[in-house]
């Protein structure tokens, strides 16, 4: 179904939003990415934040992509939207063009005041990580949480100890770590 969306509905709904962006319909890893994405939206979700596609493909690229079946070339029903940046301003405003031609393999994760916490490229032959992506939005959540007090540290997984944001709590962090 094609529907006008804004990412200002997004965030007075109080959720973040990670953008995916990629660049074309019916290409190669962006099915793959996509599929991926689309299977987690449930733990994206849990964490307060939306998923969205974003090309430089029409509306009406993207709803034949969603009518084709994965066996097919295509990706099937979606539980989330694909953008249509037709007029590359969203793509723009990421800086996520290649050439002002198709958007790069972009990731950007905004929390729901709009800011942008997170923001990765990759060439357009590497796939992205969920994994990954669902690390930083618990990351995100967490420093919220806690109001800026404790941060994440490299490689902070879910349960792990957060570093307090002060001198003092980089020197007990790190005086804890093994060499």
């Amino acid at each position: 179904e094609i529907q006008k969306v804004t990412l200002s509905e997004v965030y007075r709904s109080g959720s973040g939003v990670v953008l995916l962006f990629y660049p074309l319909d019916f290409t190669f890893v962006c099915p793959s990415e996509i599929l991926a994405f689309n299977a987690a939206v449930d733990e994206f979700e849990a964490l307060g934040f939306k998923v969205w596609g974003v090309s430089v493909d029409s509306a009406y690229t993207h709803q034949a992509w969603t009518r084709t079946a994965p066996a097919e070339g295509g990706i099937g029903q979606l539980r989330f939207p694909l953008v249509s940046d037709l007029d590359k301003t969203i793509s723009r405003k990421f800086h996520s063009l290649l050439n002002n031609s198709v958007a790069l393999r972009t990731l950007a994760i905004v929390d729901k005041t709009g800011t942008v916490r997170h923001l990765t490229v990759n060439d357009l032959p590497l796939g992205r990580s969920v994994e990954e992506a669902l690390r930083v939005c618990e990351m995100i959540r967490e420093v919220e949480k806690n109001g800026g007090k404790q941060v994440c540290p490299a490689n902070w997984r879910r349960g792990e100890k957060m570093m307090h944001a002060s001198f003092e709590g980089v020197k007990n962090y790190l005086g804890q770590l093994k060499n």
